[in-house]
């Protein structure tokens, strides 16, 4: 074997790049729910704990779809797992028409529950499916490439919402018209997108894949990395979902700017995810994925407490720079927890999956903080921090104990 082994293969060329484009998609439809969570406000007048629950119904779904779409993507394959994914996607974003019609928050957490469990089964499907596109040992460079376009998505999610949404003084800024076209437009673009996928072959998986359901693999119940990677992915999506969901509200009320340029903002700091994932990528070429996992959990417990103490716009950099030090962990900590698990893979991305859930359950419990003091609701992360760092610290033992 290679001492440096490829990044892919050229025959799975195609297929990673438009898988990757995958991950641009679910990261638009994410971070335009931040933009939502703050126009329904506006709008529907609803308190920032309720409006909170945008981000349950985003998140919820994954808990709920994450073993039914790796059940449903083991026995029909990842292509109709993909295009199921994208179907479910649309039908969410058409099903905003009659949301708006009705100005009903509770249909609009249906619309995007629906959408969210199309996002669940993309999910489901393209980590494991890049992971397998070439050696895994460079599995961890490709999972962090691949997010570095949803890290690219995050940030047109947030400047198309700010613009179309949030701009103050435009014709709609005040009602559910723009919410209504924007989402019929996405809509229409998945559906085109699922309809190319059709003509995507997919290749016959890297056999050294295989060759490892051959090999005895110890159940799931006793791959202590997985589990720990399990964990670690609920508290890592946690503290994303409450970061994320309360950003523009705190350049409202701490900063004292106005929804549109703090939108612009949001979509900013998502531009530091996006380098922190290439950064991401290349440091690990040179630095052990754990290692550097737990050195980002540190740098962001260090943030979090600066945004807590609001020290004007040293905190706001620093809310800036929470990204940057969270780009790699969604992606991390999933390669991390497939590792060697053989024929559990799959099994093992539909539990990883439903650890997302996390970032529905959090955003609610920031918002009660957040409706007395938005700058001190960003203590909270700290606790997500601390299990994502101490996974990282322990990963070589975990992984030793397991096998």
């Amino acid at each position: 074997m290679s001492a440096k082994p490829n990044f892919t293969e050229r025959k799975y060329l195609a297929v990673f790049l438009f898988v990757t484009s995958l991950f641009f998609c679910w990261g638009v439809a994410l971070t335009l729910g931040d933009v939502l969570n703050r126009h329904f406000q506006n709008v529907l007048h609803i308190s920032k704990s309720r409006s909170g629950l945008v981000q349950l119904s985003l998140f919820g779904a994954y808990a709920v779809i994450g073993i039914p779409a790796g059940m449903f993507i083991k026995r029909f394959g990842y292509k109709r797992g993909i295009l199921l994914g994208l179907l479910l996607y649309a039908l969410g974003a058409f099903l905003f028409i009659p949301a708006a019609e009705s100005a009903s928050f509770n249909f609009f957490r249906f619309a995007l529950f629906v959408l969210a469990c199309g996002l669940a089964t993309l999910e489901t499907a393209a980590h494991p499916l890049v992971a397998a596109l070439g050696d895994q040992r460079t599995s961890d460079q490709r999972i962090n490439f691949s997010q570095s376009f949803n890290g690219l998505g995050g940030v047109i999610g947030p400047a198309i919402g700010s613009y179309f949404i949030l701009k103050a003084g435009q014709e709609h800024s005040e009602d559910l018209v723009a919410v209504r076209d924007l989402y019929i437009a996405i809509g229409l673009f998945i559906t085109l997108l699922a309809v190319a996928f059709l003509f995507i072959k997919l290749p016959v998986m890297n056999q050294s894949q295989d060759k490892k359901d051959v090999i005895e693999v110890k159940p799931l119940a006793q791959q202590k990395h997985f589990i720990f990677a399990a964990v670690a992915q609920f508290f890592n999506v946690a503290a994303q979902g409450g970061t994320w969901a309360y950003f523009i509200n705190y350049g409202h009320d701490v900063m004292e700017l106005s929804d549109e340029k703090s939108g612009y903002f949001f979509s900013l700091s998502m531009m530091m995810v996006m380098i922190g994932r290439f950064a991401g990528t290349a440091l690990m070429r040179f630095i052990a994925p754990y290692k550097l996992l737990a050195v980002f959990a540190g740098m962001n417990i260090l943030m979090c407490i600066i945004v807590a103490l609001h020290f004007g716009w040293i905190s706001f950099i620093a809310l800036i720079m929470i990204n940057f030090f969270f780009s790699i962990m969604f992606p991390t900590i999933f390669s991390l927890g497939l590792k060697d698990l053989g024929k559990h893979t799959q099994q093992a991305s539909s539990f990883i999956v439903m650890g997302v859930v996390g970032g529905g359950i959090f955003p609610p419990l920031m918002g009660l903080i957040a409706n007395h003091s938005v700058a001190t609701a960003y203590y909270l992360p700290i606790i997500c921090y601390v299990v994502i760092m101490l996974f990282g610290y322990n990963y070589p033992r975990l992984v030793k104990t397991a096998h």
